[in-house]
C-alpha cells in the first residue's frame, strides 16, 4: 500500500459519513416536497442520480 493508499484509507469513514450525510438530506428534501413519498423508488432514483454525477466528475477530472 503506498503513501496515497493510506492517506485515502484513513479518510474513508469521512468519505462515507459524507455520502450518507448527501443522501440523507436528499431524501429528507424529497419527503418535505413530496409527503406521500415513495422512499424505495426515490432512493433507487437518487443513488442513480448519484452514480450518474459522479461519473460525469470522473471524466472531468481525468480530462484535466
Amino acid at each position: 500500500m503506498n503513501t496515497i493508499d493510506k492517506e485515502l484509507e484513513s479518510r474513508r469513514g469521512e468519505i462515507h459519513f459524507g455520502l450518507e450525510v448527501l443522501y440523507n438530506l436528499n431524501m429528507r428534501i424529497t419527503g418535505w416536497d413530496i409527503p406521500e413519498l415513495d422512499e424505495k423508488e426515490a432512493s433507487k432514483k437518487l443513488f442513480a442520480m448519484i452514480e450518474e454525477e459522479l461519473s460525469k466528475l470522473k471524466k472531468e477530472v481525468n480530462n484535466q
